[in-house]
């Protein structure tokens, strides 16, 4: 025999030895020694410490008194699903004989204080003891009957967190959102160590502090809930997975506390195609219009089959987009409740600000741009508008020699343009004297020429009048901008569409809901706006008001981790009641699971889960999402290059 042929037999004969050990060790250990952890600290009355990969600590409640009347499924709902909590219900059955005799006690007392009642004249006491005596006897009589029973049980939570302070907070958040329910929950003070045992899979309630319930009032504490999420009307968004019912989702129905949506997932997971499915339906169903940002040219087709239009943003395109908009919008007076018409030119102020400022930082995000710059900027923004004679006065929008009684049939000013604005920045650092804004003036004046169409400037198709019109009724339409380089143009053009969309799209549309219309905003690759802090701040400001507007911003992206690094970005996340994540990258999937309270199976489910699955998350409630466009939507929602060019070979 060979020494490799020996070799391999020793190899062979190690790995048989190794696995034999393993079986062993397997075989001796019991279940308690294959989930215990390293180890546990229950020295502390009112938690424990928990060492094993990472360090945890755990605190057990047990409920305390509950409320008189309930309904299924919301007596404990939210500690169910009350983020990393354990909890355990312990149910024991009351033999007939002794409910009979508890029930005939009760009914006794109650009528011995009845008595006492009506002698001394209380006749509120007299009433609720009456009505309590004749509940008793109603009870016990169908349990006679056989169509009712007693039950004890004692619920029992474990709840952790990964540092003291953290699990102080969220017990408090506990308390609260059980008391919502008039449920009372106390901790297991000096019984750390028993609850946290009655909360493992061993069956043993080491914390007996039993509630008396019958049949019905048992059914109520059960969470085997179908996961139904949805609304009576809307749009046939999917199907629910656990349960094969489809799931009807209504953007704008007056449950949602607003309208806006976020959309997760990696890339190639279906965020596009589930947008424009959503697109498309809405508009034929329901009648909502939507206009997309689109940042990679996948939305044009929707648009062609919808009906809607189309308007391409590029350096060799004849479209101009010009910042300086502005257009009146209607609000409701707080006195008198009335629509009014308002122009409100500091806030265009403002937005026209921040996006020149993006522009004047520039790809590198320069620090030289401060608030003195900031401030030329809004000066110089501010006396263009009045230079045209634009005040809050919204006839001030308005030509003065057309006829004031019929205001909306005038014929608007010519806004001012980035152009206008850089010679008059030209002259004001002419005719400037102070020597702190010195630089700031030759430098506006530097980095800004790229922008302006006199001096043939690379990025000048926001410098001009706005060559067309948002129309109203389309059922769709699409700002496409991926022609624009990616680096820094493509995000700029973003932040300036949003403002002019705002303009433009948004203020349109009434507060009064009778005669609103309702739209949909999408920006879709909104990473791409994360690392300017002058967009992230329009776009939280837009997420905040949309909803008067009746309309509904939907953000979609890859890139969940910007989000989470950028803490002024997660407002909205917050103004957006509707979540839908679908299949995510292993290093995202941890930053979701922090901040939407993710469980480990949904965790779980999210990495492993298949093209157009997902986890539909509105308000409260979540359900496993399938998305399964029909044949005739993949012939305009398809993004699948591959596949395109195959159909279109055909």
């Amino acid at each position: 025999m060979s020494k490799k042929q020996l070799r391999s037999q020793e190899e062979e004969q190690q790995r048989q030895l190794k696995a034999e050990e393993k079986t062993e060790i397997l075989q001796t250990k019991t279940v308690k020694d294959l989930i215990s952890p390293a180890g546990i600290d229950a020295s502390n009355i009112d938690h424990m410490e928990i060492i094993s990969n990472a360090k945890r600590y755990a605190r057990s409640f047990f409920v305390s008194t509950l409320p008189r009347m309930c309904s299924f499924p919301d007596i404990f709902r939210d500690m169910y699903l009350f983020g990393d909590i354990n909890t355990s219900i312990y149910i024991n059955p009351v033999p007939e004989a002794r409910s009979q005799n508890e029930l005939n006690r009760v009914i006794n007392e109650l009528e011995t204080e009845r008595i006492v009642a009506q002698d001394r004249g209380n006749i509120n006491r007299e009433s609720t003891l009456t009505q309590k005596r004749l509940e008793a006897e109603q009870l016990r009589d169908e349990i006679a009957a056989g169509y009712n029973k007693l039950f004890e049980a004692t619920v029992v939570s474990t709840l952790f967190a990964y540092s003291l302070e953290e699990l102080d907070k969220f017990t408090k958040l506990l308390s609260t959102e059980m008391s919502k329910t008039l449920v009372g929950i106390k901790s297991a003070w000096a019984m750390q160590e028993e609850g946290f045992q009655s909360n493992l899979p061993l069956m043993q309630n080491k914390i007996n502090k039993p509630h008396t319930f019958d049949r019905r009032s048992m059914g109520t504490v059960f969470p085997f809930t179908t996961s139904e999420i949805g609304h009576p009307t809307g749009i046939p968004l999917g199907f629910n997975k656990q349960t094969g019912v489809p799931i009807l989702f209504d953007n704008f129905h007056n449950s949602l506390t607003n309208y806006n949506m976020v959309i997760f997932a990696k890339s190639g997971a279906g965020k596009s195609v589930t947008m424009k499915t959503l697109i498309s339906r809405s508009s034929v169903l329901m009648g909502i219009e939507s206009l997309a940002l689109d940042a990679e040219g996948e939305y044009s087709i929707v648009a062609e089959s919808l009906g809607g239009i189309n308007v391409v943003l590029s350096p060799n395109s004849k479209t101009v987009i010009n910042l300086f908009d502005l257009e009146l919008e209607t609000v409701k007076d707080e006195i008198t409740g009335k629509d009014r018409i308002v122009l409100n030119v500091e806030n265009k102020v403002e937005d026209v600000t921040q996006a020149l400022l993006t522009m004047a930082r520039g790809s590198t995000r320069s620090t030289d741009v401060n608030e003195l710059t900031k401030q030329i900027i809004a000066e110089s923004v501010a006396e263009e508008y009045q230079a045209i004679g634009i005040t809050n006065d919204p006839s001030s929008l308005y030509e003065t020699n057309m006829d004031k009684r019929n205001m909306l049939a005038k014929d608007k000013k010519d806004m001012p343009t980035i152009g206008s604005w850089y010679k008059r920045i030209q002259k004001k650092a002419k005719d400037n004297t102070i020597s702190d804004y010195q630089f700031h003036y030759s430098y506006l004046l530097k980095v800004m020429k790229q922008y302006i169409r006199e001096y043939d400037g690379q990025m000048a198709y926001f410098d001009g009048q706005s060559t067309f019109e948002l129309l109203d009724g389309a059922p769709f339409i699409n700002l496409d901008i991926s022609q624009l380089e990616e680096r820094f143009a493509r995000p700029l053009a973003q932040q300036i569409l949003l403002s002019w969309i705002w303009e433009k799209y948004v203020k349109k549309n009434s507060e009064d809901r009778t005669r609103a219309s309702r739209k949909r905003v999408i920006v879709d690759e909104a990473w791409m706006l994360l690392p300017y802090p002058e967009a992230v701040d329009f776009l939280n400001t837009m997420a905040r008001r949309a909803r008067k507007r009746n309309v509904s911003l939907a953000i979609i992206s890859q890139r969940f981790q910007d989000f989470y690094e950028r803490p002024e970005a997660q407002a909205v996340l917050t103004s957006s009641d509707t979540k839908l994540f679908l299949a995510q990258d292993k290093s995202e999937i941890g930053y979701l699971k922090e901040v939407f309270k993710l469980s480990e199976g949904e965790a779980n489910f999210l990495i492993t889960c298949a093209k157009g699955e997902g986890l539909l998350k509105v308000g409260p409630d979540t359900a496993i999402l399938q998305i399964t466009p029909t044949a005739k939507e993949f012939e305009f929602v398809e993004t699948n290059l591959n596949i395109l060019v195959k159909r279109k070979n055909r």
